[in-house]
């Protein structure tokens, strides 16, 4: 059997070591989203320039302004489809890295609220007589933090849902306004 203060001392241990590895992951996770969108936005930048390139020739190539805004036109629609892809993949990364910090943060506090509730099933069994209101009072605490957790992980997920709704809805505005703006282009 150990002194209640041992037990804490070991708990904190755990406790500190347990945090470090938490951060160890949310931040390679971090780096992993950040790397994945630096990726993206190099490809988009390498795919853009080669793209101006080819349009930038074909419209200096055109004989008369009719051919030129023809041209300018059918741009539209591929670039607004361009566009709507690349959000669409911003937004998955996005939601990848934050469902992997919300699964990181849940194991995490599943795990230390175990072992807290351990930590106080032991200390209440060498408690002195007289302090059970403390203790339920403290597991009442961790019962509270607990459910408040899994309410604000709760709202985060409907968060994230909600703007990758807004998202997807704002592209595909977006590209049927280019749709629609390629043909009234085209007839000038």
């Amino acid at each position: 059997m150990f002194s209640i203060p041992e037990q804490f001392s070991t708990a904190t241990k755990t406790s500190i070591e347990a945090q470090v590895a938490v951060f160890s992951t949310l931040t390679g996770k971090a780096f992993e989203g950040v790397e994945k969108m630096i990726e993206l936005n190099m490809i988009a930048a390498k795919s853009s320039m080669e793209e101006a390139s080819a349009t930038a020739k074909q419209l200096l190539s055109a004989k008369d302004a009719q051919e030129f805004f023809s041209l300018s036109a059918a741009q539209a629609q591929p670039s607004a489809e361009k566009a709507s892809a690349y959000g669409r993949q911003l937004a998955a990364i996005a939601a990848g890295t934050q469902a992997e910090f919300t699964k990181a943060a849940e194991a995490q506090i599943a795990d230390t609220s175990k072992k807290v509730i351990s930590l106080v099933e032991e200390v209440s069994k060498n408690a002195p007589a007289g302090s059970e209101q403390a203790v339920a009072l403290l597991k009442s605490a961790i019962g509270n933090a607990n459910a408040g957790f899994e309410q604000l992980s709760k709202s985060s997920k409907q968060a994230v849902d909600t703007i990758e709704t807004n998202l997807t809805a704002a592209v595909s505005q977006f590209t049927q306004a280019a749709e629609k703006a390629a043909p009234k282009a085209g007839k000038k």
